[in-house]
């Protein structure tokens, strides 16, 4: 494997694995706010969220469940927050509104200053400036396209211009993976890889927000441990803001500076890591603690 230059920050040229400057594939793209004005890079406000229940009997009227209520949450510029709860709290939820693949009932969702409104367009803007990790990547990936069309997915979908083969190349060899992975499919691979190549291909278009879902549930503990320390130094190269979604508190002092906790649809505690960790005022948080098992912290990367 050849060693790659690392990925830079947002306000620094991208540099590829072969020492030569790369496209920016940021620079050309327009941005949705004005970056004169103060204020946090992402924002639910008042966030309410309600599903349709089918009736299950003839003439009977449909129901409603409420996913969220009444939500706020304001995640400052190259901030790491978890968000954290049991299954079942509201966290796909809040995550799929700030991004903007599910509309709230009431309330808005800002980026940047923008409300992420889908009935007014395609979000394309949004997609250019954020990236998502799911808990099972393999589900979304085509088997039949090769792990260099797949990590290229969003560069093509916002129309990122130069070749997009070398930055696909470049972003595999800093997830430690082989040489040859852009020819090869994802069947070739092991859960671990899998998940850093969703990872590259989250970050392959330099986004300013990352969203992982859940990142390393489904992941033994040596390689969970090794992909979160991956998480936390490329967050620090890219100038990430962070939001990482997760029902087990014991990641989350690996990647985060600050936690909200969910129950029931609401945002029921927040605070930095060390507050929730050592003073949780909440019951609720005080049994997240005590019930849910925990990873080694380990030092954070400068």
């Amino acid at each position: 494997m050849t060693t790659a230059e690392p990925i830079v920050p947002t306000n620094t040229p991208p540099t590829l694995a072969a020492g030569q400057p790369a496209r920016d594939t940021r620079a050309p793209l327009p941005r949705g706010g004005n970056p004169l004005i103060e204020g946090p890079l992402i924002e639910g406000i008042d966030l309410t969220k309600h599903y349709r229940i089918a009736p299950k009997r003839l003439f009977e009227r449909a129901g409603s469940m409420q996913a969220l209520a009444g939500v706020n949450l304001a995640v400052a510029r190259g901030d790491s927050i978890a968000i954290v709860g049991e299954s079942g709290s509201g966290k796909t939820t809040l995550l799929r509104l700030l991004l903007g693949l599910s509309m709230p009932t009431s309330g808005e969702v800002r980026f940047d200053g923008m409300v992420v409104d889908a009935k007014r367009d395609r979000l394309l803007w949004l997609r250019r400036r954020a990236g998502i990790v799911f808990q099972d990547p393999y589900s979304s990936f085509n088997p039949r396209r090769t792990i260099g069309q797949t990590v290229a997915e969003p560069l093509v979908a916002t129309r990122a211009p130069g070749d997009h083969r070398e930055r696909v190349a470049a972003i595999l060899d800093r997830m430690e993976l082989p040489s040859d992975a852009p020819d090869r499919y994802p069947h070739e691979f092991s859960g671990g890889q899998r998940q850093r190549i969703a990872l590259a291909r989250a970050l392959v278009h330099n986004p300013e927000l990352l969203v992982a879902d859940e990142p390393v549930s489904a992941l033994d503990v040596l390689v969970r441990g090794r992909l979160l320390d991956l998480l936390n130094e490329l967050r620090a190269e890219m100038n990430l803001t962070l939001i990482t979604v997760t029902h087990d508190l014991g990641v989350v002092p690996r990647v985060a500076d600050h936690v909200a906790v969910m129950q029931a649809g609401r945002i029921v505690e927040t605070g930095t890591v060390e507050q929730i960790f050592e003073a949780p005022r909440e019951a609720y948080t005080q049994q997240l603690i005590t019930a849910l098992p925990r990873l080694p912290r380990s030092p954070r990367q400068p």
